[in-house]
């Protein structure tokens, strides 16, 4: 089956073969097509072998490349994660599965105090293509210590780069990006979109990182928005809901996947609002010192004049992950917040 892909990020606006699959079954098209490539290669982290994986992700890899190349790991994210440094150092390019971001704390020296600084500090004898990847954010009711949205705390380490896919499409495009990439790259997923399924392009294919997909809007200015939206992973697709309704009220918005925050698309963002005098940023991470700060700020240091309105953001509350579904849900971006965010900053009620 073909789709056109409207992508402005990538030179795919051809016609394509496309095939209907889920996140997950993305996820692990990106890494078996790398691995059958490059026999440097290899995926470690907790029940990626023997159980397939935790959420399914590694489904099948371990009967096609071997125990030498999918490896269970014993439940010590300091351990595996220090193995992928040395690994990396060595000439190796390691994937290396968290069950959860949540866990990756526990490998905070590994991740944030060897692997983006060791480039710099071996005067770039021994880089660390190494590719983090699992679960982050709020999984449903796993309570605050299984749901951390750990962007804003890792964005702000310089030396790595940090991926963050909202649809299957990307899901394959940025993690092949990933494993092709000499820096460490940090690829956040959902497990709450593993299960989604969408038309995700065959055979080899790239999504650069540091560009934005213009998921709702007209970067011709033919057809002008009444403000622009941003965001980035999950809660994009609350921002394309919201859209939506917001249509319905005869407002226009510019939805604005940015796929990468390290690095950001700060041009795309700019561009946007040269039309539209008008910036949301949606962010699932909690709103002090939040990626939706960063964002605000450079665009105040870039395009304070064309703004018609002050900024305005839509995070997580600033609490703790409840564990009740009720509140949880409440706590978490969603439409509702955003379209109410949206006509706060058109002035309307």
């Amino acid at each position: 089956m073909t789709a056109i892909l409207t992508d402005r990020a990538a030179p795919h606006d051809a016609l394509r073969t496309t095939r209907e699959i889920t996140f997950r079954e993305a996820l692990r098209e990106a890494m078996s097509q790398e691995m059958r490539k490059d026999p440097r290669i290899f995926l470690l982290g907790e029940e990626v072998a023997q159980y397939n994986g935790a959420y399914k992700v590694s489904q099948g890899m371990l009967d096609e490349f071997g125990p030498q190349r999918i490896i269970d790991a014993p439940i010590s994210e300091n351990g595996f994660a220090g193995l992928a440094v040395g690994a990396a150092m060595y000439g190796l390019r390691p994937i290396i599965e968290f069950m959860s971001w949540s866990f990756s704390l526990v490998a905070a020296d590994q991740i944030l105090n060897n692997v983006p600084k060791m480039l710099y500090m071996s005067g770039g004898q021994w880089g660390c293509p190494v590719v983090f990847r699992g679960n982050n954010g709020a999984g449903g009711q796993l309570g605050s210590t299984h749901s951390w949205c750990t962007e804003a705390l890792y964005s702000n380490v310089p030396g790595l780069k940090i991926a963050i896919p909202s649809n299957p499409s990307d899901a394959k495009g940025l993690l092949t990006t990933a494993i092709r990439d000499d820096d460490p790259v940090f690829f956040l997923e959902s497990e709450r979109m593993l299960s989604d399924k969408a038309h995700v392009p065959e055979g080899d294919y790239v999504v650069p990182f540091g560009k934005a997909w213009l998921r709702r809007g007209d970067w011709s200015g033919e057809h002008n928005s009444d403000c622009t939206l941003v965001s980035f992973g999950r809660p994009v697709n609350f921002c394309l809901d919201a859209a939506d309704e917001l249509a319905k009220e005869d407002i226009n918005v510019d939805v604005l996947d940015m796929r990468t925050i390290r690095p950001l698309d700060i041009d795309s963002i700019i561009q946007s609002i040269k039309r539209t005098g008008r910036i949301v940023v949606v962010d699932q991470s909690w709103p002090f010192a939040s990626v939706a700060s960063e964002v605000i700020t450079q665009v105040c240091e870039r395009a304070f004049d064309y703004l018609d309105h002050q900024p305005l953001r839509v995070n997580t509350e600033d609490v703790p992950t409840p564990y009740a579904k009720s509140l949880e849900a409440e706590y978490l971006p969603h439409k509702g917040k955003i379209v109410a965010a949206v006509k706060a900053a058109l002035a309307r009620a």
